[in-house]
């Protein structure tokens, strides 16, 4: 039997983060992980997504670079390569993660762990690990949507089509949030006919509709086919798949070579062993937690995708370093989820933080709202990505950023500006103050801090 401190179930941002934050705070740390280091962001989600994806932008590039005066020849791809390029990324991050731990004095241990008690943790090796404190980070995986016909060949989720090495001539995407804007964006991109199924009558439904529509009106530019408003009943051999709209009923078939099962994240709680030491969990399977990510039983914590608070890799590093901190009795505060960017990597990116205008208007509170569009940015115009919109929604009487949504190049950089001023309750006043520097996409974010107050010199009057 091993002793520690502190022990961490799941590598991935959240755990393996925790576990050096707890061995910088002077614990005796062991982070136990049964597959790679980097958990489902970096082996299964984000990094390698990333990586497809910017494959698939230097192929778009260099085939429509006559704009720019540069001409490429006969331009092609090599999936299988795209696919070794991702899978290298991810080894070499992963790979990273296990020299740092090793030289904040981690222990990492190789296994599968179920919760014995409180404080002891069995190990699928015959070992057990006792322990002060438990921080359970084992991450989710793909929903399964219990459609008939989700059992066939060539139906896959979002890790089997990662693991895919040929690529489809046409794929069918059932699920219009993030996972699958994201792989329409990378397969239109390759030429590749993409048909998005989706339930809700828009996709990226949490996003504000000014930014759903804009998503919208560039996938079908680029000829992704939209079927929104309806249920999916089934899918018959053929990869034919069934669905019928939601508000009347009418049938209709979309058919591709691949069909991928878009439809989010369940948590990894089951077989845990968290019901046995008796930590509350809702019906979906999600941890309940307080502020500080503790559970209701002393000493053990949820942090990352499991407890369900915000499925995002850098809230789970952001929970794992608040929650080890905690334990070291240091000072530290509750994250303020309406301060935390959320990101989806279409083309042009767009990213958020805070309300949507929809919701800042359900708050009661005396609205405004400031749009610059893109078209008048210098350096988006010279990057010929001068395609999309800045927008904050704020509240007139305090001047306080209740949300901001940004479409464009940059986008997912350019959401962090705005981010630190909300943590730090700056204002509008003061971003629009603060001088960007020119020529940059940044400067988007200063003008639309202008037009807030009407008197933004390089766009027309802020709407009102």
């Amino acid at each position: 039997m091993q002793k520690f401190d502190a022990v961490v179930v799941g590598g991935g941002p959240g755990g393996y983060e925790c576990a050096i934050r707890l061995a910088q705070n002077g614990l005796n740390t062991a982070l136990v992980e049964e597959a790679e280091l980097g958990g489902t962001c970096l082996n299964r989600g984000c990094i390698p997504t990333k990586t497809l994806l910017h494959s698939a932008d230097v192929y778009y590039e260099a085939k429509n670079g006559a704009a720019f005066g540069v001409t490429a020849g006969d331009v092609t791809f090599d999936y299988a390569k795209i696919i070794e390029r991702k899978n290298a990324v991810s080894k070499q991050l992963s790979n990273g993660i296990g020299f740092l731990e090793k030289s904040h004095g981690v222990t990492v241990i190789k296994a599968h762990a179920t919760l014995a008690s409180r404080t002891s943790v069995s190990l699928d090796n015959g070992e057990t690990l006792e322990c002060k404190h438990l921080i359970a980070a084992t991450g989710s995986s793909p929903a399964r949507i219990p459609i008939p016909g989700a059992e066939l060949p060539g139906v896959v989720d979002s890790t089997g089509l990662l693991n895919m090495t040929t690529c489809p001539k046409h794929i069918v995407i059932v699920g219009g949030g993030v996972i699958g804007i994201e792989f329409a964006t990378f397969y239109y991109r390759l030429g590749v006919k993409v048909t998005i199924v989706e339930m809700l009558d828009r996709v990226l439904g949490p996003l504000d509709k000014d930014i759903t529509d804009f998503v919208e009106a560039e996938l079908k530019k680029c000829g992704v086919e939209l079927v929104l408003g309806v249920r999916v009943e089934s899918i018959e051999p053929g990869l034919k798949v069934n669905y019928a709209s939601v508000k009347d009923g009418t049938k209709g078939t979309a058919q591709g070579d691949v069909v991928l099962m878009a439809g989010g994240r369940i948590p990894n709680t089951k077989g845990l062993g968290l019901d046995a030491i008796g930590v509350r969990m809702d019906r979906k399977g999600f941890v309940e937690i307080d502020g500080l990510c503790r559970t209701n039983v002393p000493g053990v914590y949820a942090i990352g995708d499991i407890n369900g608070k915000m499925q995002l890799a850098h809230v789970a590093s952001a929970q794992g370093l608040l929650v080890a901190d905690h334990i070291a009795g240091k000072p530290c505060k509750q994250l303020n989820l309406n301060r935390i960017p959320s990101c989806v990597y279409c083309n042009p990116e767009t990213a958020m933080v805070g309300l949507t205008e929809e919701q800042a208007r359900a708050t009661g509170k005396d609205v405004g709202v400031g749009v610059f569009n893109l078209s008048g940015n210098g350096k988006a115009l010279t990057m010929g990505e001068n395609k999309g919109l800045v927008k904050f929604v704020f509240d007139k009487t305090t001047d306080e950023i209740l949300g901001f949504h940004v479409i464009g190049p940059r986008a997912t950089d350019l959401a962090a500006e705005v981010a630190a001023v909300m943590e730090c309750e700056g204002t509008i006043a003061e971003i629009g103050s603060t001088v960007h520097p020119h020529p940059t996409v940044s400067e988007v974010v200063m003008e639309a801090a202008h037009i807030c107050h009407g008197t933004c010199v390089n766009a027309p009057k802020a709407r009102k």
